[in-house]
């Protein structure tokens, strides 16, 4: 895909999600990677949902702003999982209620912050990590996600929001949209011992799509 297409995807699919309640306010980042080696990446303070494709800030491969705006504070969020996400090609962070809500739960599970509640959910974000806080922009946040050493697509960045990787950037936004419907199940569900996958139907969902999950989620 084109730069140009690339720029226009991101602002597509920025207003999307910004239209439907699933980032506030100038909340939330997108960034593509781009064949250089460099990449595309929402500015400071924009809003997702009033993107300009011409205005987008692009780094160079060595993070670098080479034209346009000042990008977000959350580059170096951005920069740990492609250094570490060898097929990541876009990264999607937001701050939706029903995620930031989840990471602030007391009983969750840092190596696996949802149950296996549907086969979408592990089919598209497998499992997720909760991150401990760290403020917006905090490059200490950048050796928490290197510690995950790769593991996961789907992060929680506890009282703050998820961040995802894909291998496009539709993919990227597909797998965050699940996982907050997930969590939104979730929060419906509490206390009230809902059945989830067992480990019999979360194997077969891995053998038939080929997914590969962390070795230390829920079984």
């Amino acid at each position: 895909m084109s730069e140009t297409r690339l720029r226009e995807e991101i602002c597509r699919f920025g207003r999307s999600l910004f239209e439907r309640g699933l980032t506030p306010g100038s909340s939330g980042n997108i960034s593509v990677k781009l064949d250089d080696g460099g990449w595309l990446v929402t500015p400071t303070n924009a809003s997702l949902g009033f993107l300009d494709p011409a205005r987008m800030s692009r780094l160079g491969p060595d993070g670098r702003l080479v034209s346009g705006d000042a990008p977000t504070k959350e580059v170096p969020l951005h920069t740990a999982l492609y250094q570490t996400r060898g097929a990541a090609r876009a990264v999607v962070h937001l701050h939706s209620t029903h995620s930031v809500a989840l990471s602030m739960l007391p009983e969750i599970d840092p190596r696996a912050a949802l149950p296996p509640m549907t086969a979408y959910y592990v089919m598209k974000c497998g499992h997720t990590a909760l991150l401990p806080y760290y403020r917006p922009g905090d490059p200490a946040v950048a050796d928490a996600i290197k510690g995950l050493a790769g593991k996961y697509a789907s992060v929680l960045l506890a009282n703050h929001g998820p961040v995802v990787s894909g291998d496009t950037l539709e993919a990227a936004v597909f797998a965050m949209e699940e996982l907050e419907e997930t969590a939104r199940l979730y929060l419906l569900l509490r206390g009230l011992n809902p059945r989830y996958l067992s480990p019999a139907q979360v194997e077969d969902l891995t053998k038939t799509f080929g997914l590969t999950l962390p070795e230390h989620g829920h079984s």
